[in-house]
């Protein structure tokens, strides 16, 4: 956070990410539609077994039972499923809300930290929600999205909108309107989905997202 009277802090507006991030970007879309473009085309017949994204789920989705005395599919299940699960989606309307979110946030971010920093924040931040959801949820439902790391790429931009703050109290007072917004956000989900929302995860990569944004941050120390 800047001290009172300093200089504003940079933020690269208008540079735009470079051909690494775009790339970085279309990377992720392409796999989560792909996987997502499988499975919808197994549910009508067209694409192997109609059990094909129940066969997806049972190998990649986010089992908190595994984190406890639950008999993996195949070996490393356990470990493995803290990143499988963010390319996989409950159908294409939630594939298509995630995606759109990625590329809204994930450009921004990248005009921050560059690419590699990027990529760090959002499989970090996807392992933090994964962990949160394992702590927290108290059924063994499995858990599919990647929200985990997009409230992560939230929780980075908004600690670098919170470190740019002329003032202590500046920052306090955005941080507070942040938080409101984000329980606004969950809300609304919440219902939207009906019930059907990890909370778990939208807050731990929010939290990861806060920390690693933080640590990663290229710009002057604050």
């Amino acid at each position: 956070m800047a001290k009172s009277g300093d200089p504003p802090e940079r933020w690269p507006a208008g540079r735009g990410p470079d051909r690494a991030g775009v790339a970085i970007l279309a990377g992720l879309t392409l796999m989560c539609v792909g996987v997502e473009l499988a499975l919808a085309a197994g549910d009508q017949g067209l694409l192997g077994s109609p059990r094909l994204r129940g066969w997806a789920y049972e190998h990649g989705a986010f089992w908190p039972g595994l984190l406890r005395d639950w008999q993996a599919n195949y070996p490393g299940q356990a470990g493995a499923m803290f990143l499988t699960y963010a390319f996989l989606h409950g159908g294409l309307g939630h594939l298509a809300l995630n995606m759109v979110t990625l590329w809204s946030l994930g450009l921004a971010a990248l005009e921050r930290v560059g690419p590699w920093r990027f990529s760090a924040i959002y499989l970090g931040t996807a392992v933090g929600g994964a962990g949160v959801f394992g702590l927290l949820a108290q059924s063994g439902q499995p858990m599919v999205g990647a929200s985990g790391a997009l409230f992560g790429l939230a929780g980075a931009l908004l600690a670098w909108m919170w470190e740019d703050q002329p003032t202590l109290r500046d920052a306090l007072r955005f941080a507070g309107r942040a938080v409101l917004i984000l329980l606004a956000i969950n809300v609304a989900l919440h219902l939207l989905l009906a019930g059907q929302l990890a909370w778990q995860t939208h807050l731990g990569g929010f939290l990861a997202g806060w920390v690693l944004g933080i640590t990663l941050d290229p710009g002057p120390a604050r």
